[in-house]
């Protein structure tokens, strides 16, 4: 007989605090920009990289936003899966990657852009669009979607 008492449960949940009609909706990059300006811990824009992803409905209101990883000065990783994991838990339709260039420069590094491929190219397998990324500074902001980018 099999002895089921050794495999792991895998719970998955999310917990909506806000009501729909309270979330904030995005409708440009600028939105996107204050937004996600937001999410960062007070005085670190310019100490080091932190990646996010916010996830969004079918009318662009914000469901959440997740803090995919936290580097150094130069950089950060941004692990695909653990961006789809969230993506799919929340059933979100779409979703805007955003990370800081603690350098104060907004220009997309060759990385930058690979990986938003990368997580462009995931998103249509699971029938979920990448909308935009955002590069922030604390002074300004990229926007792949401005420039034609994704």
């Amino acid at each position: 007989m099999l002895d089921l008492s050794n495999i792991a449960e895998v719970k998955l949940s999310y917990s909506a605090k806000v009501k729909p009609s309270e979330r904030p909706q995005i409708s440009s990059s600028k939105d996107a920009q204050m937004i996600c300006s937001s999410l960062w811990p007070a005085g670190t824009i310019e100490l080091k990289e932190f990646f996010y992803t916010l996830l969004l409905d079918r009318a662009n209101k914000v469901l959440g936003a997740v803090r995919i990883g936290e580097g150094g000065i130069s950089g950060t990783v941004a692990d695909v899966r653990h961006i789809f994991q969230s993506a799919i838990l929340s059933n979100c339709s779409s979703l805007i990657l955003a990370h800081n260039h603690p350098s104060g420069n907004t220009q997309p590094s060759e990385a930058d852009i690979k990986l938003t491929r990368k997580i462009a190219k995931a998103g249509e397998l699971h029938d979920i669009k990448v909308l935009d990324h955002v590069i922030l500074t604390c002074e300004n902001y990229y926007s792949f979607a401005d420039e034609g980018m994704i």
